[in-house]
């Protein structure tokens, strides 16, 4: 990649506006494989001005117009999806085998789903006399993690795109480089100048030069609840619109009749993807008390056949956690754990056997959890399982909802109606019955601490859009 330290404005490779630089780490290695530009103010103002230019011409483009561009987008992606799943397991630690099909997959899969959610997609009815339509919002600042890179960056951007918005990304500058490679493919796929931009850098230095810019109409941000708050009080003197998809601490509810081996061991599976560096983890598992033991054991067996290793090593199953910032904040609520009564039955402290260098964390699973303890409240991002008892089902939808997060949940039984009922008492963004397959049509968004707005196909297209209403259009 040639372009690590320029900045993507106006559909041009730039130089930024100070030398400010970052190095890259491998969290295998815990070495600098590359070097980023930082960027500040003076960049952001390069590119929203870029942006608003272009907003004036690409916002009026048709239909047929958007879905050219969008397919052309998706077809030069698909050509270098190799090359993104190398970055994003280079940046961030990802195995190779998970990085090509479901990190660099997942971006596939969004944009294929937002050209077939703009084909059919209703930007205008008539109610009455009145027409209604929806107007694309205008330049949207984007600040996007690094834990799902290429996932969250296609959210806004594919959206975004189908609208007629333009916009401007700041990628994590922990794992950037799949941020770049993406501003390659839309300079590729022949984007229009200024309708995509990218600037690197960090929080205090971009995202909030982005947040209280008057020249941004809408922020989307993925990321903390605490780094959140800051986009959300950086906006509000310019009354912008914010979307925010933020933390969570997900229950994973086993229902007394639920398969227990089955319903644990797939728990902790889905708990311990991506290192347990999913916003939506299930890391709260709930089982009825007089199973507890059982469940712990089975958990403990499902914890102990994970290979922990290096990203590219043909053998790993889990690899490095992202930074030394966040191996310690790991190992620190492990610490928590123990020093607060609960049972360790898997893992705990420190690196695995034979991992002496590298971000590694041993899969951890806690028993005899109790809803007070730091590990079932606080987000913890790594691979660590809480398991805590409940004596009835009032009683479990009491606990699992008993936290500030509210972005999904899980429920298991072998009765499908049982569940549904389950489901229903849940205040998250998104209920999962029996682990089911993935669904890129389905709303992706949370209640209360876990943000506002929704994201994945015509949810998210909503979000970038502006509701107008012609009264007397008919007349």
């Amino acid at each position: 990649m040639n372009h690590a330290l320029q900045f993507y404005i106006d559909g041009a490779w730039v130089a930024p506006a100070t030398d400010a630089r970052l190095p890259v780490i491998d969290p295998s290695t815990e070495e600098a494989f590359a070097e980023i530009a930082l960027g500040g103010a003076a960049d952001v103002d390069r590119a929203v001005a870029a942006a608003r230019r272009a907003f004036r011409s690409y916002s009026q483009t048709t239909r047929e117009e958007r879905l050219a561009l969008m397919r052309r987008l998706l077809e030069v992606y698909k050509a270098r999806l190799p090359e993104m799943a190398e970055a994003i397991s280079r940046e961030m630690g990802a195995p190779l085998p998970f990085a090509l099909n479901s990190q660099a997959g997942i971006g596939t899969a969004h944009l294929a789903k937002m050209i077939e959610t703009l084909e059919t997609y209703y930007f205008e009815e008539m109610r009455g006399t009145t027409l209604i339509a929806r107007e694309p919002i205008g330049v949207v600042g984007m600040i996007t993690p690094w834990n799902w890179p290429m996932n969250q960056i296609m959210c806004k951007v594919a959206p975004a795109l189908a609208a007629g918005c333009t916009m401007v990304l700041k990628p994590s500058e922990i794992a950037p480089m799949s941020g770049l490679l993406f501003a390659e493919i839309c300079d590729e796929a022949g984007l229009p100048r200024g309708v995509f931009n990218l600037v690197n850098g960090d929080g205090p230095g971009v995202g909030e030069a982005m947040s209280r810019h008057p020249g941004i109409d809408m922020m989307s941000f993925t990321g903390s609840t605490r780094a959140g708050i800051l986009v959300a009080k950086g906006a509000a003197d310019t009354i912008k619109r914010v979307h925010q998809e933020l933390g969570g601490k997900s229950a994973n509810v086993l229902l007394p009749d639920a398969d227990l081996e089955t319903a644990v061991t797939k728990g902790v599976q889905g708990c311990f993807g991506n290192s347990g560096q999913s916003c939506n983890a299930p890391t709260r598992m709930f089982v009825p008390a007089d199973r507890h033991d059982e469940a712990a054991a089975i958990a403990a067996r499902a914890a102990d056949a994970f290979k922990v290793g290096p990203a590219d090593a043909a053998s790993t199953q889990l690899g490095p956690v992202v930074s030394q910032v966040q191996y310690d904040k790991i190992q620190g609520l492990i610490e928590t754990g123990i020093r607060e009564g609960a049972r360790l039955v898997a893992g705990g402290p420190g690196r695995p056997d034979g991992l002496n260098r590298g971000y590694f964390v041993r899969p951890t699973v806690f028993a005899d959890v109790t809803p007070d303890m730091t590990i079932a409240r606080e987000e913890i991002f790594g691979p660590v399982l809480s398991i805590l008892s409940y004596e009835t089902e009032d009683e479990a939808a009491e606990l699992a909802n008993d936290t500030v997060y509210g972005l999904a949940s899980y429920v298991q039984s072998a009765d499908p109606e049982r569940a549904r009922a389950f489901a229903r008492r849940m205040r998250t963004g998104n209920v999962y019955l029996n682990y089911p397959a993935w669904d890129a049509g389905a709303p992706f968004g949370g209640y209360k601490q876990s943000g506002n707005g929704r994201e994945y196909a015509e949810f998210g297209l909503d979000e970038f859009l502006e509701i107008k209403g012609f009264v007397g259009w008919g007349a």
